[in-house]
């Protein structure tokens, strides 16, 4: 019976590696992989999954107004498994489509996103998928003191943390850093003194 996953993490947790790894897996056993992401995330190029240990392969990018469901019918209904990248990004009905897929036609949807954003505040679609998923695991990585990072920091040309902005900020390593909550509320006092 298959399953909607959400596998979530900080920023430089591996989690578009892992997508990269788990489409290859199920490739290498000859199974078809529908994999997508939201057109929003467009910092590798508007259809290309990239890691940032240089792993690439080419994806479906969905826009905003339109229907998972009806792609998934129209064009990707032998498919085996959808995987999909950025999910944070999806809408509300986006992830409840999904959800559809995997309850009428049994093909397993395994998702990977962040679960807040800069302010710690829950993603649209990561909310959802905390709501509906069947199973829900959390890829961990650190902070710089060693402790589990939660907070995705945004921080300036200089590194120092920003707390005001809009929720969708398109960035890598130059842009975002993983740190625990502690270290956070620490780096946002100093700078802001």
């Amino acid at each position: 019976m298959a399953k909607l996953y959400f596998k979530y993490g900080a920023m430089g947790s591996s989690k578009t590696a892992q997508v990269l790894i788990t489409k290859f897996n199920y490739e290498e056993r000859g199974m078809r992989v529908w994999l997508i992401k939201p057109a929003t995330d467009v910092r590798d190029g508007e259809t290309v999954v990239k890691s940032r240990i240089g792993l690439s392969a080419t994806c479906d990018a969905i826009l905003k107004d339109e229907s998972i469901f009806d792609i998934f019918t129209r064009e990707h209904s032998d498919c085996d498994v959808i995987i999909a990248d950025e999910c944070q990004f999806f809408t509300h009905d986006q992830v409840d489509q999904m959800r559809r897929i995997v309850d009428e036609f049994d093909v397993p949807v395994l998702c990977f996103g962040l679960r807040t954003d800069f302010m710690t505040r829950v993603f649209p679609g990561s909310l959802r998928l905390f709501e509906i998923a069947d199973s829900i695991s959390e890829i961990k990585t650190i902070c710089e003191c060693g402790s589990k990072a939660i907070v995705n920091a945004r921080i300036d040309k200089d590194g120092k943390i920003l707390t005001a902005g809009k929720q969708v900020l398109l960035g890598g390593n130059d842009r975002y850093i993983a740190m625990c909550h502690k270290c956070w509320q620490k780096k946002k006092q100093k700078g802001n003194d």
